[in-house]
């Protein structure tokens, strides 16, 4: 058997891009490499806070972003995501800049989830910053003609609060409740709500929690990474016939 080189690095099927961040990534969280069960490359995109990607949607980082994407295909990754859901006003150009697959965000989550649904039911959104998300972020991904609902976590005292202003600590049991939360209360204000989405990709340690108290199937960043690694790493199966 022949192989062929040509880089420095292999073995990293996913590549991740990475917002310049300081606060806390916990086991479940997209930029602790331990949620993993495989091994992932990540590339910090420098300048891009979770204020200018979130609360201003500053335009001018989509530069950043193509390159960054284009250096990770060149280091042999075999699709590329990012670390925040609002980065899905970036998805149709960076999808056009390279020619691997990429996934902006969990919210192209959103179509797919309404068709397991019966058709008066609804796709439940739950983000860090619902007045920020807009039918933009939505239309980007395809999911702003599908029927359903979104919360956001800015409401309330801690999670939203530490991820946005990049502060060092994190109360994590103090998330855990606030996720849950607002959970019960999309559930108990929209009964119609078959299934959640949830769009920040800080929110997956919580998902085990959030379906715990609501009974409904939780997707998020981390179950659209696994469906997509399955896809451009097909397992050989063996067996008895």
């Amino acid at each position: 058997m022949k192989t062929r080189g040509g880089k420095n690095i292999y073995g990293y099927p996913i590549g991740i891009l990475m917002l310049e961040t300081r606060f806390p990534r916990i086991p479940g969280d997209m930029g602790n490499a331990s949620t993993w069960d495989f091994p992932v490359l990540y590339k910090i995109v420098k300048t891009a806070t979770p204020d200018a990607v979130v609360r201003k949607g500053d335009p001018r980082l989509l530069d950043l972003f193509v390159q960054a994407a284009r250096e990770l295909e060149k280091d042999g990754v075999r699709a590329i995501t990012t670390n925040c859901g609002f980065l899905a006003m970036f998805h149709k150009e960076m999808v056009s800049a390279v020619n691997i697959p990429v996934f902006t965000s969990s919210l192209m989550q959103v179509p797919l989830v309404y068709h397991m649904l019966k058709p008066t039911q609804k796709v439940g959104i739950i983000t860090v910053h619902a007045k920020s998300l807009s039918k933009k972020h939505l239309s980007s991904v395809g999911a702003d003609t599908v029927p359903h609902v979104i919360m956001g976590t800015e409401g309330e005292e801690e999670f939203t609060k530490a991820l946005l202003n990049d502060k060092l600590e994190l109360d994590v049991e103090k998330s855990k409740y606030e996720m849950v939360k607002v959970s019960e209360q999309m559930i108990l204000e929209y009964p119609e709500v078959g299934a959640i989405v949830l769009e920040c990709t800080n929110m997956p340690p919580y998902a085990a929690d959030i379906q715990e108290e609501i009974g409904l199937p939780v997707f998020d960043i981390y179950t659209l990474v696994t469906f997509v690694y399955h896809a451009v790493v097909r397992k050989r199966f063996s067996g008895i016939m």
